[in-house]
């Protein structure tokens, strides 16, 4: 193990924070969290079993009641506090991202930069919560429809983006009135839930509120999804997994955000440059490791080759290596199993057909830095067909726009896409038939902003993070009538 400094933050990040006290897990694992890029142990943790699943639950129906009433200023004021520390804590949050999620430093400010908004976002919650006064055909009866909190909400996060994407499902659920059960992946635990439940709790939130388990998905995931005191999930992460907690959990409410393949586009009349610049961005950003990256570029016959050239270009001058070096823009993959993962499939693609332009072998103190990769393939090579989740770029040639239409929805993703044009119109045209649950025109396949409807179709998920959607996705509607006249009911004694 290499031994180099440590990421300074908040204490005590080798604990859990149930129901207000910070906590050893009650395994007998230790888990070993390590930096991604070259082994460092960060922290160690023991890791939670069934019992602490349970006492999380438990310790968050507690505090629900008392947290639901509470009035919605107040709740927002929280926000608004937390705000200050996230402000106060930037350095040592974004230190975390690098050493911990293995994200180059410009990367890491920008999570800092999303979880920040919302946050922004989550503070208007709470007063934007509306119900509905409804006619009713009963003489004499009025009929209201309050938005009501849930109750305990699961939340299940990925390592790949792990303080936004804990934290979009975290905070729309606490500032509604929810309390929160939130385990983040084995991979990150500091960044995905440690460092927010510390930046909650100096802001004030009540204990039991927000509650953190620590654990491996295999060993408590089930737990954490049939619990009888969850009233909702919210997973982030793959199809397979969201299958699986579908069919453990059918009757409970589920916001799942899973797997993707997005599509760029680029029609005959693009500007290439743009062009290239966006599906470089959106392949090779974070080592590729996002739902909504690139995995597919689309390009028409006419302008194929030529972008394929300026994509090259612009690939082959990506700066790889230590993400803790203000220059360097590409880090490494998260851990062996994914880098081996991403290196098979690019293997297998070339073994049916497709023509690798650029490629690397595996650097760094931990041969995780992979290089970016660029091929040229058919939708049906395993770079095209499946989720690649690495620094990987395949180029499809189209013959026209309705062929690259077919391509493009030809997966059984449906998250993020893009397509570019010098003709908005027909940008616009072109996106509205494809199928997914985003799509952007003339820009990356990379966008996230809070207070808009994210999410995918068909097996990339069901529900929308975002503005007025997540203030839909984690309340319930309660249907309250009032009798203001007497109603005389059928077998009533006169």
């Amino acid at each position: 193990m290499h031994t180099d400094q440590r990421p300074s933050a908040y204490t005590g990040l080798d604990r859990m924070p149930i129901g207000g006290r910070w906590r050893h897990g009650s395994s007998g694992t230790v888990f070993q969290d390590v930096n991604p890029y070259d082994d460092t142990v960060l922290t160690e943790i023991r890791l939670a079993d069934e019992g602490d699943v349970d006492l999380a639950y438990r310790e968050a129906e507690r505090a629900w009641p008392e947290w639901a009433a509470t009035p919605a200023t107040d709740r927002a004021e929280l926000f608004l506090r937390a705000i200050r520390v996230l402000d106060a804590r930037r350095a040592e949050i974004v230190d975390w991202l690098v050493h911990e999620a293995g994200a180059v430093r410009e990367r890491a400010e920008f999570e800092w930069q999303l979880v920040r908004s919302g946050m922004v976002e989550a503070a208007s919650y709470p007063t934007r919560v509306t119900g509905r006064i409804l006619p009713g055909i009963t003489p004499g009866k009025e009929n209201r429809v309050y938005r009501e909190p849930l109750g305990v909400v699961t939340v299940i996060s990925p390592w790949n983006f792990p303080l936004q994407l804990s934290h979009r499902s975290v905070a729309p659920a606490i500032a509604l009135g929810n309390t929160v059960v939130l385990k983040p992946a084995e991979n990150t635990p500091v960044t995905g839930g440690l460092l927010l439940a510390r930046i909650y709790e100096e802001a004030g939130l009540p204990p039991g509120v927000f509650n953190v388990v620590i654990g491996k998905g295999g060993e408590i995931g089930d737990a954490l999804a049939t619990h009888e005191a969850s009233r909702m999930i919210s997973f982030t992460g793959s199809t397979e997994v969201g299958r699986h907690i579908s069919r453990q959990a059918p009757l409970k409410r589920r916001s799942l955000e899973l797997g993707g393949n997005g599509p760029l586009v680029v029609l005959e009349d693009a500007d290439l440059d743009l062009a290239a610049d966006a599906a470089v961005f959106g392949s090779y950003y974070h080592q590729g490791q996002i739902c909504m990256a690139t995995n597919r570029v689309v390009a028409t016959a006419g302008v194929h080759d030529e972008l394929v050239e300026r994509m090259l270009a612009r690939a082959r001058k990506l700066r790889v290596g230590d993400p803790a070096d203000p220059s360097t823009q590409i880090g490494p993959i998260i851990d062996d199993d994914q880098r081996d993962g991403i290196r098979d499939l690019i293997t297998r693609s070339v073994e049916q057909g497709a023509r690798l332009l650029l490629s690397g072998e595996p650097g760094g103190p931990a041969g995780r830095v992979l290089p970016p990769h660029l091929l040229l393939a058919s939708n049906e090579a395993p770079s095209a067909s499946e989720e690649v989740f690495g620094p990987v770029a395949t180029v499809i040639r189209a013959e026209d726009e309705e062929d690259a239409l077919r391509i493009a929805n030809d997966t059984e993703y449906g998250l993020s896409s893009a397509v570019y044009t010098r003709d908005a119109e027909r940008g616009v045209r072109f996106a509205r038939r494809m199928q997914a649950g985003m799509t952007h025109v003339n820009d990356a396949t990379l966008n996230d902003e809070a207070n808009t409807a994210f999410g995918g179709e068909n097996h990339s998920g069901l529900g929308r993070f975002g503005g007025e959607w997540a203030i839909e996705e984690f309340t319930t509607d309660h249907w309250i009538s009032l009798q203001h006249t007497l109603r005389r009911l059928p077998f009533g004694l006169d």
